[in-house]
């Protein structure tokens, strides 16, 4: 078993309780804390779109629910032709938890993957640093 597997399991799972029923675009997520516990979300959707919740946001959720706050690393999946990056709203919450360094894998559910970095998608992040 890869050191990712666990995560591309739980994203896999996770993506097919999305609730799409505008867009039919699933997304999973899946990711690790630094405590090593593995939390998922998927997306959910609205009929007022901008009320919709992304995949990402519901595992950090889950994650900070359950005490969390340092996120170690991320797998992201979706059922596209190549793997889809996380919106630039995401980008950020996921810097908010961890960092430049942490590993993020891009993935679709026919198994291509792309191996990134929360610094690689989102350079120049804006943390607590600008507000003192």
């Amino acid at each position: 078993m890869s050191e990712t597997s666990d995560l591309r399991e739980a994203a896999l799972a996770v993506r097919e309780m999305a609730y799409v029923p505008y867009s039919r675009f699933k997304v999973g997520v899946a990711i690790r804390a630094a405590s090593g516990t593995v939390y998922r979300g998927c997306n959910v959707e609205n009929v007022a779109y901008p009320q919709g919740t992304c995949a990402e946001a519901g595992a950090i959720a889950a994650m900070v629910a359950a005490g969390e706050t340092s996120i170690a690393e991320v797998y992201v999946v979706a059922a596209s032709d190549r793997p889809v990056p996380c919106c630039g709203g995401c980008r950020q919450k996921l810097a908010e938890f961890a960092g430049g360094e942490v590993p993020v894998t891009l993935a679709t559910v026919a198994g291509a993957e792309e191996a990134t970095t929360i610094g690689a998608l989102l350079p120049g992040a804006f943390d607590a640093g600008y507000m003192a």
